[in-house]
């Protein structure tokens, strides 16, 4: 290896051109997923069911403009359940006897949705001591009971049904504490 003038160890050229030829193309990736980000963001402005679903608690522009392009019609779930449950955020019964028994989620559904909603409700449950509201509340008291894991998939569920809720009643979700 060279030392540059001022005492430096430096690459070799042949090491200079082959990391020129693997950071171009992630400079152009980088590129175009500005880009798209960019026609994101756009498209979340101009869609007002991505704007209402947006101002959720633990629901950010990516989540809002996946559920808003993914769920065209929310009508087509009669209730908050059913498009948790179509997403895959409600426990498997096992029955028998007369018993039942709740096991974990069922998986069922889209995955990026889930994945998305489980991420923003992560989030919250990690802001949830700083930003007291009723959901953190709620938070806290089943973290008490619960592994995180479980609380923050519970939690992902209600994030489902609100987001259920929001462009079915065609009204924007109000933040507590906010409304004042």
């Amino acid at each position: 290896m060279r030392r540059s003038p001022s005492g430096d160890a430096s690459l070799p050229p042949y090491a200079h051109r082959a990391l020129e030829i693997l950071i171009r193309p992630m400079a152009e990736l980088t590129d175009k997923i500005c880009a798209l980000d960019q026609e994101l963001k756009a498209w979340h402005a101009r869609n007002e069911a991505s704007r209402r679903l947006a101002a959720i608690l633990g629901i950010g522009v990516i989540t809002a403009t996946a559920i808003a392009a993914t769920v065209t019609d929310p009508d087509q779930f009669s209730s908050g359940r059913q498009f948790a449950a179509w997403l895959g955020l409600t426990p498997k019964q096992h029955s028998t006897g007369g018993q039942t028994r709740l096991g974990g989620i069922s998986n069922q559904g889209d995955r990026y949705l889930r994945r998305l909603l489980v991420v923003g409700a992560t989030a919250v449950i990690r802001h949830a001591k700083r930003n007291p509201t009723p959901m953190t509340d709620w938070v806290n008291n089943s973290l008490e009971k619960k592994p995180f894991r479980l609380v923050s998939v519970a939690l992902a569920n209600k994030l489902a049904r609100i987001a259920w809720a929001v462009p079915t009643r065609g009204k924007t979700y109000i933040t507590y504490g906010l409304a004042a």
